[in-house]
């Protein structure tokens, strides 16, 4: 079976007979020095305990709306809405009458009128992001971030000096409330994929541990939209063919799942419906793109206006690969379409940079091409990305040797945002018209 905890003040430790005890959390010692930390972990990865889920995936429950009930008292209980002309987030006392993101605010306040629109704070964000995640490096040193608000953790090596799984996670939402003021919901299970959903079936401010054992009775009753990679086309296709649930998928077969959906996408979901997922959480990893985004809402917009968003997009992106070091060649544009059908075009460059102006040239270029299908079906999101990243940030120099314009100006640009704030400087075709914030992200 599996087990859900909301217990929040409760610690877990075994004496030498096997006995469990129960403690109170000031008795419970937690030595955070990473060096013997570091030694009970590689004791789990040379396979001392194979058999217990491991895996937290720890998640922020409606980070953005649970920060703004934090800071001011008037918001809690209450629904609450975060963003401009689109919802970035919102509490669970919204989300009850149907709000979701990334919604229009219009949409919302028709769903729940009397919900508390509040405009987006992303430096209080980030900082709550940061004592977030220093609960997280205490708990443990292997800590994959996914997003500001969510990460992986491996805890499988720290048995005997911090506990159960069930136990660490218990102490760890409890260390979050207290350092943070935050609600954070924990899935604890052997695989990333299942500790994912876990924590997705335990919100809001829980805690599901998957037994071993008895993952596929806890998996297979779940709707297919459980599993990743199933959006609204491919749960479409399977439910066409009366395929409702997680069980139903494994009980289908990869061959017949190949057939529907691909060979790709066919295998991938019958791996997860067995849950079979060999990924290890990693520390280190480096991101493979560096992108942004901007929802443009339903109305028809001039192809002018398009085009300046799309300059706004790829300055907040060029600055962002610069702040980390890192060049990239392939430029990807993404669309969404009135209809709500996506696209998604891409080029790669004979060199890697992160010079705006050469980023910029070529994600134009996609635009163009694209066009005739904007003027068709309308557009509600536009989105650029670069990937393929060195890893150094290391430029392929030409003769002869000079120092291109371009860099110089994007220098000093990049100088005078870091001094007065990104909006300091900005595009002339870009005034008057504002961008959605920049969201937080994880350092590189």
């Amino acid at each position: 079976m599996f087990l859900r905890f909301r217990i929040e003040r409760v610690a877990l430790k075994s004496d030498n007979r096997g006995a469990t005890l129960l403690l109170p959390p000031e008795a419970v010692t937690c030595d955070t020095r990473r060096e013997r930390v570091a030694k009970f972990v590689q004791v789990c990865e040379d396979g001392a305990v194979p058999d217990q889920a491991t895996i937290l995936h720890a998640d922020l429950d409606s980070f953005y709306a649970s920060v703004e009930q934090r800071d001011d008292p008037a918001l809690r209980g209450r629904p609450v809405l975060v963003g401009g002309g689109v919802v970035l987030a919102a509490s669970y006392e919204a989300k009850a009458y149907g709000v979701r993101t990334p919604m229009g605010i219009a949409q919302a306040r028709a769903l729940c009128p009397h919900a508390l629109v509040v405009p987006p704070r992303m430096s209080a964000y980030s900082a709550a992001s940061k004592l977030v995640f220093e609960v997280f490096r205490d708990t443990t040193p292997i800590v994959e971030g996914i997003s500001i608000d969510e990460a992986f953790l491996e805890v499988g090596g720290l048995l005997r000096i911090r506990g159960t799984p069930a136990a660490i996670a218990t102490r760890l939402r409890a260390e979050v409330r207290d350092r943070a003021g935050l609600p954070i919901t924990v899935g604890v299970a052997r695989t990333k994929f299942l500790a994912k959903v876990a924590s997705a079936v335990g919100k809001p401010d829980g805690l599901l541990v998957v037994a071993p054992g008895e993952e596929l009775a806890f998996l297979h009753p779940l709707p297919i939209e459980r599993l990743w990679g199933v959006g609204p086309v491919t749960a479409g296709k399977l439910r066409e063919h009366r395929i409702l649930t997680v069980g139903h998928v494994a009980r289908l077969g990869e061959a017949a799942l190949v057939t529907l959906i691909g060979a790709h996408a066919g295998r991938h979901l019958h791996a997860l419906a067995h849950n079979r997922d060999p990924r290890r959480v990693r520390t280190g990893h480096r991101r493979g793109s560096i992108g942004a985004q901007c929802a443009l809402g339903r109305r028809s917009r001039p192809f002018e206006e398009i085009d300046a968003t799309l300059a706004a997009l790829v300055d907040r992106v060029t600055r962002r690969m610069r702040s980390a070091h890192r060049a990239g060649r392939t430029i990807t544009l993404r669309l969404r379409f009135g209809d709500f059908t996506r696209v998604t075009r891409s080029r790669s460059l004979l060199k890697a940079t992160m010079q705006t102006s050469a980023v910029l040239t070529t994600a134009r270029q996609l635009l163009a091409e694209a066009r005739p299908l904007i003027d068709l079906r309308g557009l509600t999101l536009v989105g650029v990305a670069v990937g393929n990243l060195d890893s150094d940030g290391a430029v392929q120099l030409e003769l002869p040797f000079e120092v291109a314009v371009e860099d110089s100006l994007d220098t000093a640009l990049d100088a005078v945002r870091d001094r007065f704030g990104s909006s300091s400087v900005t595009r002339a075709a870009s005034l008057g018209r504002d961008l959605n914030p920049s969201v937080p992200i994880l350092p590189d």
